[in-house]
């Protein structure tokens, strides 16, 4: 599998739905915590999750737009090892509810109970700016898009 495209790539992700979002604080070290995917499985190197606005994920994200996701998918058949994605990504916050709509899974509900109008939310967009991946004994690295 070396020399994977994004695509590639996106479609062996598209059953992870959790990421491990990782910011730096405020005194410099590393925050990490989990974000759904929102169901996006059209992944082109942009990760959308919704979160609120008084949140420390935002506040670290407004004092360095510097981030990193990992993904881990699931066991292969057979005992084949899962496939792993590290990204290197530059985050920005969305206040948007047109773009919260384009986001939107029902999936999030229970977290969201106003979905699109809840008060306080904020999308983060996670750009990737290098993605690796180790898929059994292969690894590479894949090209994100420009935008």
């Amino acid at each position: 599998m070396a020399g994977r495209t994004i695509q590639d790539l996106a479609k062996a992700m598209g059953k992870i739905d959790f990421a491990m979002l990782t910011t730096r604080t405020e005194g410099g070290q590393l925050a990490t915590r989990p974000m759904s995917n929102n169901s996006e499985v059209e992944w082109d190197g942009d990760s959308y999750y919704f979160t609120y606005e008084d949140t420390r994920t935002v506040s670290d994200i407004e004092r360095d737009h510097h981030v990193a996701l990992s993904f881990q998918g699931r066991a292969g058949i057979l005992g084949a090892p899962p496939l792993f994605v590290a990204v290197e990504g530059e985050a920005s916050l969305i206040r948007d509810k047109a773009a919260f709509a384009d986001h939107w899974s029902p999936d999030i509900d229970r977290w969201f109970p106003d979905g699109i109008d809840t008060q306080g939310m904020a999308l983060i967009k996670v750009h990737a700016v290098r993605v690796h991946y180790w898929d059994g004994e292969e690894e590479g690295e894949v090209e994100p898009s420009k935008a």
